[in-house]
């Protein structure tokens, strides 16, 4: 199966980079969410959660957001937001 490259990006920090199978996110618009083949994107977010899944079941970062942004593009998700807390993750490469 196809695998998305995601960046998580916090205003003065990475957060957490790697693979995933899924991903979903707060938009300005409604709850997203995004899997490999997604068609390319760019939304404002709202405060929310963003999860970022590798596989069912296996979230492999889950954190409170209060906005930012969304980019999707050939499989490449990048999410900025302002401000970040309760990250948790039992996969995550966490910096």
């Amino acid at each position: 199966m196809a695998e998305l490259n995601v960046d998580l990006v916090a205003a003065d920090r990475k957060v957490w980079s790697g693979g995933a199978r899924e991903v979903s996110a707060p938009s300005a618009d409604g709850q997203i969410g995004i899997l490999a083949g997604h068609t390319p994107l760019l939304a404002v977010l709202r405060p929310g959660i963003v999860k970022v899944s590798t596989a069912p079941g296996q979230v492999a970062v889950e954190a409170q957001v209060s906005g930012g942004f969304v980019s999707v593009d050939a499989d490449v998700v990048t999410i900025v937001v302002d401000e970040i807390t309760e990250v948790t993750g039992r996969e995550s490469s966490l910096a």
